[in-house]
């Protein structure tokens, strides 16, 4: 009967953890699942500094229709920080294509990481070493943001003490 017992338990107490670790990956597949993410220009590649600061600025030139799409995907799927640039932003003024995209450009760049093929926009930016900023405006630079990319999972089995504690317990018993 003893021995029944202790098997039974051992048997519970191995389900329940199995399900527990079981039911939090699925949650985290799903939650990892649910947020597409495409990268028409990703963070990865060859970090590029140049002298020490680098800024990614648009390409003045440029179509329009291009820009504006760079932009919009920036300050969208990029994550980039485009509140300033909206109207009564610090940075709004000058309102102009150039002058948003080059602070949202930026801000992307200086977010994921500095990488060279972080600052491409389909072609419409480019790196350069003179600052950008003005009085009004301050570009980040490399160390001044954090980045926005979602932070990996922290996902770790669930097992208490004394769960643990109660199957040593009943393994030497059980002898």
């Amino acid at each position: 009967m003893r021995r029944n017992l202790v098997w039974l338990l051992l048997s519970f107490i191995f389900v329940e953890c199995w399900l527990v670790g079981a039911i939090g990956a699925m949650v985290q597949e799903k939650a990892d699942a649910a947020t597409p993410f495409t990268t028409p220009s990703p963070p990865e590649g060859n970090t590029t500094f140049l002298d020490g600061t680098a800024w990614c600025v648009a390409l003045a030139g440029v179509p329009q229709m291009d820009l504006q799409n760079a932009l919009d995907w920036a300050c969208g799927p990029g994550k980039a920080d485009c509140s300033p640039i909206q109207t009564g932003g610090r940075c709004f003024d000058p309102d102009t294509l150039v002058a948003h995209a080059s602070f949202a450009f930026n801000s992307y760049y200086q977010q994921n990481g500095n990488s060279d093929i972080a600052c491409n926009f389909g072609g419409t930016a480019t790196l350069t070493k003179s600052n950008p900023s003005d009085e009004e405006c301050s570009y980040d630079t490399s160390g001044s943001i954090k980045s926005s990319a979602p932070q990996l999972s922290n996902h770790k089995p669930q097992i208490t003490w004394w769960k643990l504690a109660m199957i040593v317990l009943l393994l030497y018993a059980r002898n």
